[in-house]
């Protein structure tokens, strides 16, 4: 029997076919479960609606029993206030009847709708029987109204308003039973399914053994190490993700330091080479004046090309680290920041800012969310005014608000490849804060940022500054 196991497995495993077969296979359980589920689940909505059928019936007679027990404390009484159940009851019945006559007739269930009409007709002749002895009390006629009582019509309608609705009872209760039964088949449908699926997977299982042992020892070997060093691997990868998430936050909150850093290098390195390289064509000129006339033009060249490296070096330096928030502060800087994108595009910038109290990797990044909005609205927004608010809240917090009144757009369909909001959202919770943006087609856009303030005992640290470069001309 092993043999011939062994034999099968090895035919199977160089078949051609067996893969496609596999493939074949599992297409078959995969549809054989979802028609299992569809079929379940139409079953389930039909055994709600046979569960509210039940309850209609139930309140019917129910409802009956409440209109006529109202009915006779108005005849003993003759009290008017206890018509109130009455009327309610009344009510209450038509349109339970009426869900009643629409549910049989939706199932096309053509022995509910018979035993419907029935009992429709009972509960109409009742209470028709209940509002005649009434309308009778009502007219000072309780004699009539007693003997139309004593009569029995009632006690017969309400005996078959009984009878049908249990009738109707016991066949929702058979209904129900054959649903339950069907999710039960639905059920084992799919528990077949998932035991063939893993006996396939099995198969395939020992398919792949098979064909496992039949290498050489040395591969073997080699299968063994790889296996070991895969679950030390996957330590590894769990530790270095541990590590780079960590990693990714301090590289975050670094990556400003290190442009600042990189900014002053520029500027103490790179400028001082600049200028000595300006002031020796400065010393040069007198002399070349005497001795080589004609290489002033190409001395005059050499210059204009200093001065061009020194602006390119001002302007990287500037991006690098806006030099008006280091040398002036966060305030005048948004000033500036907002005078030169109103002058730029020719639209009228509103500010209100307030002094606030933050670190200056905060205030960087207030600049830097102001400094990207700004960005966005030119590119984007068509706004005719732009406002620029930074206040201090209630509960301690600064708050950051940039409103333009442009087209606005959609942010649900804010497209993946803008990774500049994105940017400012993780650099404001690196923080310790929140970004909102709140924009919706044709009512223009606000961007608000919460950023935590320093104690009012701590003082801000004060931002490193470099020293301003000369821009007279040598």
């Amino acid at each position: 029997m092993k043999n011939r196991l062994s034999a099968l497995l090895e035919r199977l495993q160089k078949s051609t076919f067996a893969f496609p077969l596999a493939v074949l296979a599992a297409a078959a359980m995969l549809v054989i479960s979802e028609a299992s589920y569809s079929r379940a689940q139409d079953t389930l909505a039909d055994l709600v609606q046979m569960g509210r059928a039940r309850l209609l019936l139930y309140s019917i007679m129910a409802r009956s029993a409440d209109a006529e027990t109202a009915q006779r404390g108005f005849l003993l009484t003759g009290k008017p206030e206890y018509l109130a159940p009455y009327e309610e009851a009344a009510d209450d019945l038509s349109r339970a009847l009426k869900d009643l006559k629409n549910h049989y007739a939706e199932r096309g269930d053509l022995s509910a709708q018979r035993l419907h009409r029935q009992l429709e007709e009972a509960v109409i002749t009742k209470m028709g029987e209940l509002a005649e002895a009434v309308q009778r009390q009502r007219a000072g006629r309780p004699d009539a109204a007693l003997e139309l009582v004593q009569a029995g019509l009632g006690r017969d309608q309400m005996d078959l308003i009984r009878s049908r609705s249990e009738e109707l009872l016991h066949l929702q209760n058979q209904r129900v039973a054959s649903g339950r039964s069907q999710v039960y088949d639905a059920l084992l449908l799919n528990r077949i399914g998932v035991a063939a699926m893993t006996a396939i997977s099995l198969l395939a299982l020992a398919m792949f053994l098979r064909q496992s042992r039949a290498l050489a020892a040395q591969r073997d070997e080699q299968a063994r190490a790889i296996a070991a060093e895969r679950d030390q691997l996957e330590w590894e990868v769990g530790k270095r993700t541990a590590e780079l998430t960590e990693l990714a936050t301090h590289l975050q909150s670094a990556r400003e330091d290190e442009r600042n850093h990189l900014a002053r290098e520029l500027h103490d390195e790179l400028g001082a080479l600049l200028t000595a390289a300006k002031l020796e064509t400065a010393r040069l000129k007198p002399r070349l004046a005497e001795l080589a006339p004609d290489l002033l033009e190409r001395l005059a060249h050499l210059t204009e090309t200093l001065n061009s490296g020194i602006a390119l070096k001002r302007r990287i330096i500037e991006d690098l680290r806006p030099s008006s928030l280091s040398n002036l502060g966060l305030l005048p800087a948004l000033e500036i920041q907002a005078r030169e994108f109103g002058e730029r595009l020719e639209i009228p910038v509103h500010t209100e800012l307030q002094p606030v109290r933050l670190s200056p990797r905060a205030e960087l990044t207030v600049y830097r969310l102001v400094q990207e909005a700004l960005t966005n609205i030119a590119k984007y927004a068509k706004a005719r005014e732009v406002r620029v608010r930074l206040v201090s809240t209630a509960d301690g917090q600064a708050r950051v608000e940039v409103r333009d009144d442009g087209q606005g757009f959609d942010p649900q369909a804010q497209a993946r490849s803008s990774h500049g909001l994105v940017g400012m959202r993780y650099r404001v919770a690196a923080e310790g804060g929140s970004l909102k943006l709140s924009s919706s087609p044709g009512q223009g856009t606000v961007l608000t940022a919460l950023l935590p303030q320093l104690p009012a005992a701590e003082p801000a640290p004060a931002p490193p500054s470099m020293a301003p470069e000369s821009t007279e001309p040598l």
